[in-house]
């Protein structure tokens, strides 16, 4: 199974990608995680809602098929390190790729979220997005351990 962080925004600093880095390359064989990063629609006299239609269609291009699609949203669930464990373990017996999605500076479009199996919540704090991979990736790689007992975690 793969877990596939689908973002918008193709150039982050360079310590997020090092960071980002650093947790995807944890994963064991059988749960990688892999970026897939969309261009972010340029900010002009257009409206948000059609900036994010034309990142929405940039995602949906970029979205594995039959991928369980998971919406990074302030509106989504909150979940502890525990928790997050329990779903991947889920999301690994169901057998199919999961694709978690980060959207622009204005959030991801409706048809997005609509679209979603899921919603989670990263933080009640606004959160740049490159922090948001860099904090997803860590959280991911965090709840893998609780799932197989490492080290990593502890409580």
């Amino acid at each position: 199974m793969k877990l596939w962080l689908l973002a918008v925004g193709l150039r982050q600093p360079s310590w997020a990608d090092q960071a980002y880095d650093e947790f995807a390359k944890r994963f064991p064989p059988e749960l990688r995680l892999q970026l897939k990063a969309v261009k972010a629609e340029p900010r002009g006299s257009r409206t948000a809602e059609q900036l994010m239609n034309a990142e929405a269609q940039r995602l949906e291009a970029a979205m594995p098929k039959g991928a369980r699609r998971v919406v990074l949203d302030e509106s989504g669930d909150r979940v502890t390190t525990q928790q997050l464990s329990d779903r991947l373990r889920g999301w690994m017996g169901d057998g199919r790729d999961v694709a978690l999605l980060i959207g622009g500076p204005d959030g991801l479009a409706a048809s997005i979220k609509e679209s979603a199996d899921e919603r989670l919540r990263l933080s009640d704090l606004t959160l740049p997005h490159a922090f948001a991979r860099v904090l997803l990736a860590e959280a991911l790689y965090r709840a893998w351990t609780v799932m197989v007992s490492h080290p990593y975690h502890r409580e």
